[in-house]
């Protein structure tokens, strides 16, 4: 726990130090649309981002989402996204839309919630059925023997029913338990991504002490046995505590990828017209993408229609934050 609070302790030092150069956060109109100059930020190589300034679009509602620590678009229900909170809730998913209304509460059935982290989107085994992962694989103390993904189909919220509360919870369909563990020994991860076409499953390890380490999980895999995970490389972004990656998001089309970490966000992309291996795309040079202060930015995702991306940020209020291409 001390270690844990020495880390925060120092993270909050380097985030407020950012702070302090940044420039404020453009206010959405009173559509919610995005408010914003056009000025371009730019990587320390000189690259501009494909995005427009960032602006908070919401406030979520619903007062049980205290420590936003993942974020999806819903590939089931038009306009709503879905997140949960970190360690210290039960294996529930809040689904919202963008003004920030509740959607309601789902209570993930045949899930236990250790650590959550992060939650993605992608294929299962039913063709044609969208699920959604979700990632217990927090360690903070290295001391997990195996870490689990939950893939569980994702619910439809129905149509004309009022937003569920912690009295009444939906539930969802039986979830399968992915169990994983590392080849190398144990690590902490917060970041989870998985391809939309091929299901191989990614997780990027945080630490403040060596560099973060991305590691892949080829479809199919288990439900019944240990899967092994894949080192692929070290991967960073640009910013004082590049190895502290804190969520992550493969755009619907396959051909992007965006990591956060505390201070903001970086966007690797597959180049025109490439039709090979996608992981070609995490040897691509990486681009700044500003998504503004966060009290404690802890996911991010893209939008369903790839046009933008969102983050949220744990604490209450907690903002929603959009950034829109270019």
């Amino acid at each position: 726990m001390m270690k844990r609070i020495l880390i925060a302790a120092v993270i909050s030092a380097l985030v407020l130090s950012s702070l302090a150069c940044e420039r404020s956060t453009p206010q959405p109109g009173r559509d919610g649309s995005a408010q914003a100059d056009s000025t371009n930020s730019s990587d320390p190589d000189g690259r501009s981002s494909n995005y427009a300034a960032p602006v908070q679009v919401a406030q979520l509602e619903d007062r049980a989402i205290k420590e936003s620590s993942g974020i999806v678009g819903s590939r089931r229900n038009p306009d709503v996204f879905w997140t949960h909170n970190d360690s210290g809730d039960g294996p529930i998913i809040y689904a919202f839309d963008r003004s920030g209304k509740s959607k309601g509460r789902w209570r993930v059935a045949n899930a236990e919630a250790i650590d959550w982290e992060d939650i993605a989107a992608g294929p299962g085994p039913q063709s044609g059925i969208p699920y959604l992962y979700l990632g217990d694989i927090g360690d903070n103390d290295r001391e997990r023997n195996y870490l689990t993904v939950y893939r569980v189909v994702e619910p439809a919220i129905p149509a004309g029913e009022a937003p569920s509360t912690t009295i009444r919870e939906y539930v969802t369909e039986p979830a399968e338990a992915i169990r994983l563990k590392y080849p190398d020994g144990r690590h902490n991860a917060e970041a989870l991504m998985v391809h939309p076409t091929t299901g191989d499953l990614y997780i990027v390890t945080k630490s403040l002490e060596t560099p973060a380490a991305l590691y892949k999980l080829k479809a199919p895999y288990s439900t019944a046995s240990m899967n092994t995970l894949v080192r692929v490389k070290e991967i960073s972004l640009r910013s004082f505590i590049g190895g502290v990656i804190t969520g992550g998001d493969i755009s619907p089309d396959g051909r992007r990828v965006i990591l956060c970490d505390y201070l903001g966000a970086g966007e690797l992309i597959l180049p025109d017209g490439f039709n090979g291996d996608f992981d070609e795309i995490w040897n691509q040079p990486m681009a700044t993408v500003d998504i503004s202060p966060r009290k404690q930015g802890e996911a991010v995702c893209y939008r369903l229609d790839g046009l933008a991306v969102l983050a949220t940020s744990e604490k209450r209020p907690t903002p929603l934050i959009e950034a829109r291409r270019r």
